[in-house]
């Protein structure tokens, strides 16, 4: 006689089937961590019950396809149910005798019982058309369990002479929208067991087949059936750190990631407390094609006592540690009826906190002791570390100060912050920086010469460089600067005053070259500051010429501009052939001047036509 679920809703079964669950492959791992949780329990009877004799070494879960009547079949030998059990467990929606069984035993710390919700088992529905439980336990008889769905189910007798639980799926026909076939074919299967069953604890087998020589033949092939294993069973990062080997390290990176490189970094540990996890994390030896692209998914793979949960859990990552893989497996996740998310995230934060302590002491300890390893991590991976400074109004740039590093031009290497700071000159209160596209084109700004012959510079030659170092603002009470900032002092006293009266007995032929130039330059003045250099453009407020450049080049429509002034060097001849120069020379002078700054600084001209005419005419006369 069919009977109706005792939840009595066509509606809740359906819920379940079509929402609760967004990834149909899933029904997989649901029944493999039931048959897991049968043996489990099975396993600790034996251990309460003397008399219950049991070989552990015969444990194991089956896996079988019929093609020819779409049938997938999961076996365990674990505790097996009752008429009774049959009733409660699958007759009830969202009963768990799994629940129930941790509950009752909730004083062993040894019992690792997965299901908790009892509705795991319902995704099956999700690809099969009909599902039939047979199961015998220790003392009783063995009993069917039957249905198609919402409709109800039905109980009879069963003839299954072996202790445990046999589940048969009668895979649904394929659809223009849906290929269950799939669900009926071993490497699809051999595919879903390794990515999230891999670790269940009992060996998951299937029966493959292999051609093989005849005996006493040299070309006649026979068919020959075999049971092989295909989970791992013992997570790599539950075995002691001691007695893994680098290579079994690197192997396990390799498979996992897809990687065909060595990490340059392993991190693995084991946390006990309130939320006990394992972690096993990698720094890779190279940035992804796509890691700076919107395409980038970050994440560390995520486990609940083996069973994989998340193939990406960004939640256990910030952003700035994005390039870190890996994973975590613990058993003290609180998990939602679905188990792919999580009902509470204090735990996951918990975890997420001590991962982002975990990468940065590593990140430390390899600047410190493995300069060179770090350089190369650096190249591929230290936008994104800059990136988490400017970041959300550098809420993050304490975290992350001590693990960038820049050019200098004193030693000619790359340098932290903090060694910059170490070798201040007396009375050195700055940090001076410098941008441009590569090291050697910022070596040869002309504002870049005065300065370095008294300080270290530090060049910087990524677009997020210099608001990196503007989100800092300062580090240990050293303000950085910008030596092609216009408020860079470099004179003495009297050097100050012999330049303003300079500027004050031409201001008039200054007037007129910055009413020439007025629409892109605040002033034009001579200066102290350049050495061998006859111009360049200095700049005034937050945007410097770099930056201009930078934002540029984004998708705004409200361009943004930096505030230049035109310094003219004065030692310089060309200062003396200005203060000659009167009307419309003066203007042109002005023009060329102007583009020949602009050119040093490794920007474009507007008019090129113009200001290459004008200097024909100049050297033609």
């Amino acid at each position: 006689m069919k009977k109706q679920f005792k939840a009595e809703s066509k509606k809740l079964l359906d819920l379940m089937i079509n929402s609760i669950y967004t990834n149909k492959e899933i029904f997989l791992r649901e029944l493999i961590s039931n048959a897991s949780d049968a043996i489990d329990k099975l396993n600790y009877r034996a251990l309460t019950d003397k008399k219950l004799k049991i070989n552990r070494d015969d444990f194991k879960i089956k896996i079988e396809v019929n093609k020819d009547k779409r049938q997938l079949i999961i076996r365990d030998n674990g505790c097996g149910m009752s008429k009774e059990e049959l009733e409660n467990n699958l007759g009830t929606i969202a009963r768990s005798g799994s629940l129930d069984f941790k509950l009752l035993n909730k004083e062993s710390k040894d019992l690792n019982i997965i299901g908790q919700f009892g509705v795991g088992f319902y995704s099956a529905f999700m690809v099969s058309d009909k599902i039939i439980v047979e199961s015998k336990p220790i003392d009783d008889s063995a009993h069917v369990w039957t249905s198609s769905g919402a409709d109800g189910y039905t109980i009879t007798d069963g003839t299954q002479e072996n202790v445990g639980t046999t589940i048969t799926l009668t895979i649904k026909s394929d659809t223009e929208e849906e290929n269950y076939s799939e669900y009926l074919d071993i490497n699809k299967i051999r595919q879903i067991i390794k990515k999230y069953s891999d670790y269940i604890r009992y060996p998951i087998v299937m029966d493959i087949g292999h051609k093989q020589l005849k005996e006493g033949s040299k070309d006649e092939y026979e068919d020959i059936i075999s049971e092989e294993t295909i989970n791992s069973m013992i997570p790599l990062w539950k075995k002691d750190k001691k007695e893994i080997k680098e290579e079994e390290y690197q192997n396990f990176y390799h498979e996992k990631f897809f990687d065909y490189e060595n990490s340059i970094r392993t991190i693995h540990s084991f946390v006990e407390g309130k939320c006990s996890y394992y972690t096993l994390l990698y720094i890779p030896g190279h940035a992804p094609y796509d890691f700076y692209t919107k395409e980038y998914e970050k994440g560390l793979e995520l486990y609940s006592n083996g069973v994989l949960i998340m193939d990406k859990c960004a939640d256990l990552l910030p952003d700035y540690f994005s390039f870190v893989r890996g994973l975590v497996d613990s058993d003290d996740l609180s998990l939602n009826i679905s188990r792919e998310l999580l009902q509470h995230d204090h735990q996951l934060q918990l975890i997420a906190k001590n991962i982002e302590k975990k990468i940065k002491h590593e990140l430390e300890d390899m600047l410190e002791n493995d300069r060179e390893a770090y350089e190369k991590f650096f190249k591929d991976f230290g936008m994104q570390l800059k990136f988490g400074i400017y970041n959300n109004f550098g809420l993050n740039k304490d975290t992350l100060k001590d693990l960038i590093i820049f050019y200098s031009a004193k030693k000619k290497k790359m340098i932290t912050l903090k060694e910059y700071v170490e070798d201040l000159v007396e009375n050195q209160d700055k940090i001076y920086y410098a941008c441009g596209e590569t090291v050697d084109k910022i070596d040869l700004l002309p504002q870049v010469e005065r300065v370095k012959d008294k300080y270290d510079i530090l060049y910087l030659t990524e677009y997020t460089d210099e608001f990196t170092v503007q989100a800092l603002v300062e580090y240990e009470g050293k303000t950085f600067t910008n030596v092609c900032a216009e408020n860079v002092e470099l004179d003495s006293e009297k050097e100050k005053e012999e330049i303003q009266k300079e500027n004050e007995k031409y201001k008039d032929t200054l007037k007129v070259m910055k009413d020439t130039l007025k629409e892109v330059v605040e002033d034009v003045k001579f200066t102290n500051r350049l050495k061998t250099h006859p111009v360049c453009l200095t700049t005034e407020g937050p945007v410097s010429m770099e930056m201009e450049k930078v934002l540029s080049v984004m998708p705004n429509e409200n361009k943004i501009k930096a505030k230049a002034i035109m310094e003219i060097n004065a030692n310089h001849p060309i200062a003396n052939k200005i203060k000659s120069l009167t009307g419309e020379d003066l203007n042109n002078y002005a023009k060329i001047l102007y583009a020949q700054a602009r050119l040093i600084e490794g920007l474009t001209i507007d008019n090129p036509t113009e200001i290459s005419s004008l200097i024909c005419d100049i050297i033609a006369k």
